[in-house]
C-alpha cells in the first residue's frame, strides 16, 4: 500500500527532481512529445510521485510529464505527491503506479525484479509476495534479463531487441546469442522468423549446419517447412486447410509489419507521409485487435471443448 508523506502537493522545480529511477522505464519518444503537447495545451493534469532521497526528491512516477516539461520554456513547476519509500517500496511503486494505470511493459518489469533481486537482496519469493504476483512471473522476468548475454541485453535496453525475440534468444547459449542477433539484423527477421530459425539452430549439432541456417535463414526456413509440412495437412477438413492457409499468410505479413514498426519504423517517413498513413495505422489497430480479441477467444473455446 502506498505511504503518502502528506496529503498536500509539493511544487517543485525541474531542476529539484532526480531521475536515479529512470533506468528501469524505457524511454519514449513520441509518447513524451505527445504528453509536451497535453502540457501546453492543459497544462499539468495530475500531479508526479516522489519520494525523499537526502538532499534531493527522486521522481517514482512520471517520468513523461518531467521530461515534457523540461522541453517547454513555461514549466519550470510542477506538482508532486511525496511519497515515503526505501528502495524496495520505491521499485514496487514503479511497478503498481504504471501497472494501474495500464502502462507497464515487460521490459520495464523485467528491470525492477532484477534490481530487487541483485541488488536489494530479495528472493524471488519475496519480491512475487511484494509484486503481487506469482514466483512463476517473477522467475520468466528474471531470466528475461540474466540469461540475455551482455550484446543482448544492451540491445533490450535501448529498444533495439524486443522482449518477444529476447525471449527468443534466452532459449540460446550465451556465447551464440550476438551471431543469432547479427542475422536478425541482417535480413530483418520477423519474430516468427526467429522463433523457426532458433528452433532449426537447437536442432543441429553440425556447427556446419548452424553456420548454414545463420547465413541463409529464411532458405533454411523454406527448406524445413517443405521437408516437414505438406501444403495440404491431410489431418485437416477443406475448411480447416482454408483457415490453416490464411493465417500463415496472415503471420507472414504481421511478422513483416513487426519488424518495420520495431526496427526501421518511422524515421524515414515524412510528415506528409505520417499524415496519410495515420487513418491506416488507426485502423490496422483497431482491426489487429478484434482480430487478437476473438482469436483468443476461439483459443479458449477449444480448449474447453
Amino acid at each position: 500500500m502506498l505511504r503518502w508523506a502528506s496529503d498536500d502537493l509539493l511544487h517543485l522545480k525541474r531542476e529539484q527532481i532526480g531521475e536515479s529511477y529512470g533506468r528501469y522505464r524505457l524511454f519514449v519518444p513520441e509518447a513524451e512529445r505527445a504528453m509536451a503537447r497535453s502540457l501546453e495545451r492543459y497544462g499539468q493534469l495530475s500531479p508526479v510521485v516522489v519520494c525523499r532521497r537526502q538532499d534531493r526528491y527522486e521522481l517514482i512516477d512520471g517520468f513523461k510529464r518531467l521530461g515534457a516539461a523540461r522541453s517547454l520554456a513555461g514549466m519550470e513547476y510542477l506538482s508532486a505527491r511525496l511519497m515515503e519509500a526505501d528502495e524496495r517500496s520505491a521499485k514496487a511503486a514503479i511497478y503498481g503506479l504504471n501497472r494501474a494505470g495500464g502502462r507497464t511493459r515487460e521490459l520495464e518489469e523485467a528491470w525492477i525484479i532484477h534490481a530487487l533481486v541483485r541488488e536489494d537482496g530479495m528472493s524471488q519469493v519475496e519480491v512475487a509476495e511484494l509484486l503481487g504476483r506469482h514466483k512463476s512471473w517473477v522467475c520468466r522476468r528474471l531470466a528475461l534479463i540474466e540469461r540475455l548475454g551482455s550484446k543482448a541485453r544492451d540491445d533490450l535496453r535501448v529498444g533495439l531487441l524486443s522482449p518477444t525475440a529476447a525471449r527468443q534468444m534466452v532459449r540460446l547459449p550465451q556465447g551464440n546469442q550476438a551471431e543469432v542477433l547479427d542475422a536478425v539484423r541482417r535480413e530483418a527477421l520477423s519474430g516468427a522468423e526467429l522463433a523457426g530459425v532458433v528452433d532449426l539452430w537447437l536442432g543441429c549439432a553440425d556447427r556446419n549446419q548452424q553456420q548454414y541456417i545463420l547465413a541463409h535463414p529464411r532458405e533454411a526456413l523454406s527448406q524445413s517447412k517443405s521437408l516437414h509440412h505438406s501444403v495440404r495437412d491431410p489431418r485437416l477438413s477443406e475448411a480447416g486447410n482454408h483457415v490453416w492457409k490464411r493465417v500463415g499468410l496472415l503471420l507472414d505479413v504481421l511478422g513483416r509489419m513487426e519488424v518495420w514498426l520495431a526496427h526501421h519504423g518511422r524515421a524515414g517517413l515524412t510528415p506528409e507521409d505520417r499524415l496519410i498513413l495515420a487513418p491506416r495505422f488507426e485502423k490496422l489497430s483497431r482491426d489487429a485487435g478484434s482480430v487478437a480479441a476473438l482469436s483468443l477467444d476461439l483459443v479458449n473455446e477449444l480448449k474447453m471443448a
